[in-house]
């Protein structure tokens, strides 16, 4: 059963890479062809990618495990925070602050910080202060709560990292190999593979590809934690990354690796494109 249709892929422009000045030479075996500069990435390694990353979300939803999803390119932030809160997962879609995962013991002190911050507000204890330090304490709690409203709930380290641009999350993906937590990322070709344990070709600056990938990730969570085949209910056009409410997967009718190829080649041969060896 497929991921993910290779025209979703296309509409979305996840085939689309760096330029070729700015790669990374460890992404050469996901690189199909390189058309004007840019390279173009083989969305036949992205559906493969896609299929693991997606059975290994999955398992751990089942199993009862968390992933925390981050992303805080500005394209990346909100995608990142509907899809983890859909799926009830946790985020991180402003600044990494350094420690998150190594020293999570103090950002969870200040996690606690910004809960007790929020219930002086609501039961209006925050009032007995005085004015100017009333307004520093609101000041402390809206900043609190920009870097970590996203794992308010999160009692202990993850399971799982979902990231998008590991090159520029790199201290994240860091402190998660360093902590033996799998990391699952988004790979463009200045990137690098060797870091992430579920790779994912695909382009990381289109919004729309952000959407179609982190939705998908947030489905595979959802589907494992309810136990069934949330892949099987919607079609696949109607799950495009403009639905923020639907899934967007599937196309089960499809060989996904043999309309790769032949699209793919379709594309080469339509523009002249020349394939990398």
């Amino acid at each position: 059963m497929g991921v993910v249709s290779m025209k979703q892929l296309l509409e979305c422009g996840v085939h689309f890479g760096h330029q070729t000045r700015r790669w990374n030479p460890k992404m050469k075996p996901f690189i199909f062809t390189e058309r004007n500069g840019i390279y173009i990435i083989d969305l036949q390694k992205t559906v493969k990618g896609l299929e693991k990353a997606y059975d290994f979300v999955r398992e751990i939803a089942k199993s009862g495990g968390s992933v925390l999803f981050v992303g805080t390119k500005r394209q990346a932030q909100d995608p990142i925070r509907d899809e983890a809160t859909k799926a009830g997962q946790f985020y991180i879609n402003q600044r990494w602050l350094g420690g998150l995962l190594t020293n999570f013991t103090t950002i969870r002190r200040r996690v606690m910080r910004m809960s007790e911050l929020e219930q002086m507000e609501e039961d209006g204890s925050i009032n007995k202060y005085p004015k100017k330090e009333v307004i520093q304490l609101r000041k402390e709690r809206e900043k609190l709560e920009k870097y970590l409203s996203g794992i308010k709930d999160m009692r202990d380290v993850p399971d799982a990292l979902f990231v998008i641009d590991p090159r520029r999350e790199t201290i994240a993906v860091l402190e998660a190999r360093k902590l033996g937590i799998p990391v699952i990322a988004i790979v463009d070709t200045n990137c690098d593979p060797d870091m992430i344990d579920y790779p994912i070709p695909g382009n990381d600056d289109a919004i729309r590809a952000i959407e179609l990938i982190v939705g998908l990730m947030a489905n595979a969570y959802i589907e494992g934690r309810q136990g069934q085949d949330a892949r099987s209910g919607e079609a696949a056009e109607e799950a495009a990354p403009e639905a923020a409410d639907e899934a967007p997967v599937i196309d089960e009718d499809e060989t996904v690796a043999d309309e790769v190829k032949v699209r793919v080649k379709e594309m080469a041969d339509q523009k002249g494109w020349k394939e990398t060896n």
